[in-house]
């Protein structure tokens, strides 16, 4: 028995580019909604950022596209934006990241359907430009990441904002979606890139620290702040990732590795209990100077079968290569075939409702849904007149199909 996903019925209107407003649609696209991107005629700007297959198809595109529809309007124009803010009236959801002019502005779209949901992505809480990376600089983070002792700030490559940002803002399109069913009423919700960062950096409590205690602390390595965590080498140049959160985990890492009479006269002689957290992760340095030898006298294979059966937390380093040899055996991953770059495995949803997870569609090609979508809502002639005044496009095939 299949079972309807819950925003089937939900119309969405994507106006975006790169990570965070696609993330929202494809993550609404995932839960069921009809998700229509609408792009300049050629494509978004970010249709070929790599990495790209050797065809020039973009994986990175592609992977955040997955299952929406196209459609290509040159919104610089009043007939595009037209075009647009007459679909935006059966719409439920509109998605932007730039403050579009005239017809299609939030307000414009808002006055001819009260009962959308707009939700728009912008850089700062003043309305200027940001990107993720800009972001990164700003809020504090990458001060304390890298190596010990390093006075350069190092960037950390997962944008890990713009995911969040995208995940907010589909959070909020469900929670503006009930408040309409309860009440009528449609929303406009704005989100900014650097406050998902600095309300990441304050629920945390960094930022609360810094106001008490301004004293600046400085990168660790790949040292776990507030607990014991670290990497370790091992005897065939293999790397793993140890983390100890409890005290379980703590006792359970002893009998292990056989260092509980060690830890325990180092306590006694401290006047210390490593069952407290804080403890384990004042005193890093002593516990790996234990540690690192008993790794050191594994090999990747050896540790395995040392930690195998045990509630220990960790897992050796591996490249995206290694861990997409692992796909084939997870549920999340089904075969796609992919326009330009070919079948491969691809995710879809992480979250499973009533046992169901519906398998990735293809990302479209640009426009690759224009007459599907308009033809039946302006007319044949109107969109015949669409094409040739080039406020809308549609790829060569679809072209011929009509004629």
């Amino acid at each position: 028995m299949t079972t309807r996903l819950p925003l089937e019925g939900v119309r969405v209107l994507e106006l975006s580019s790169y990570v965070a407003t696609p993330l929202c649609g494809l993550t609404l696209a995932q839960l069921g909604a009809d998700v229509i991107r609408v792009e300049a005629p050629g494509g978004a700007p970010d249709r070929t950022r790599l990495p790209t297959a050797s065809g020039g198809s973009s994986y990175y595109w592609t992977g955040l596209n997955k299952g929406k529809r196209a459609i290509a309007v040159d919104l610089s124009t009043r007939e595009g934006q037209e075009v647009v803010a007459d679909l935006a009236c059966e719409a439920d959801v509109v998605i932007a990241n730039a403050p579009y002019k005239g017809l299609v502005t939030a307000q414009a779209l808002r006055e001819r359907n009260p009962r959308l949901v707009h939700v728009r992505l912008s850089g700062t809480w003043t309305g200027a430009g940001a990107v993720d990376y800009v972001v990164q600089a700003k809020v504090g983070f990458q001060q304390v990441t890298g190596p010990k002792g390093g006075d350069v700030p190092v960037n950390h490559v997962l944008p890990a904002w713009d995911l969040a940002a995208g995940l907010y803002l589909a959070t909020g399109v469900l929670a503006a979606l009930h408040q309409r069913h309860e009440t009528g009423r449609g929303a406009a919700i704005t989100l900014a890139l650097e406050d998902v960062a600095l309300a990441t950096a304050g629920n945390l409590g960094l930022l609360t620290q810094a106001q008490d205690e301004p004293e600046e602390r400085g990168p660790d390595g790949n040292h776990v702040y507030g607990t014991y965590g670290r990497d370790f080498a091992l005897a065939d140049g293999e790397r793993v990732m140890l983390v100890v959160l409890t005290a379980r985990h703590w006792h359970t890492l002893l009998d292990v590795t056989g260092l509980r009479a060690a830890i325990e006269g180092i306590e006694a002689a401290l006047h210390i209990d490593f069952d407290d957290e804080q403890q384990r992760y004042a005193h890093r340095e002593v516990i790996s100077a234990l540690l690192e030898p008993w790794f050191r006298r594994h090999d990747l294979a050896g540790l395995t079968r040392a930690l195998e059966g045990h509630r220990v937390l960790w897992s050796p380093y591996r490249t995206f290569t290694q861990a997409a040899d692992d796909l084939a055996d997870n549920p999340l991953f089904a075969e796609l075939d992919q326009p330009g770059i070919g079948p491969h495995l691809a995710p879809g949803s992480p979250l499973v409702f009533d046992e169901q997870r519906p398998a990735p569609r293809p990302a479209p090609a640009v426009g690759q849904h224009t007459h599907e979508v308009l033809a039946p809502r302006v007319g044949e002639d109107r969109y015949s007149a669409l094409l040739s005044s080039r406020v809308v496009d549609a790829p060569v095939h679809t072209l011929r199909e009509i004629a």
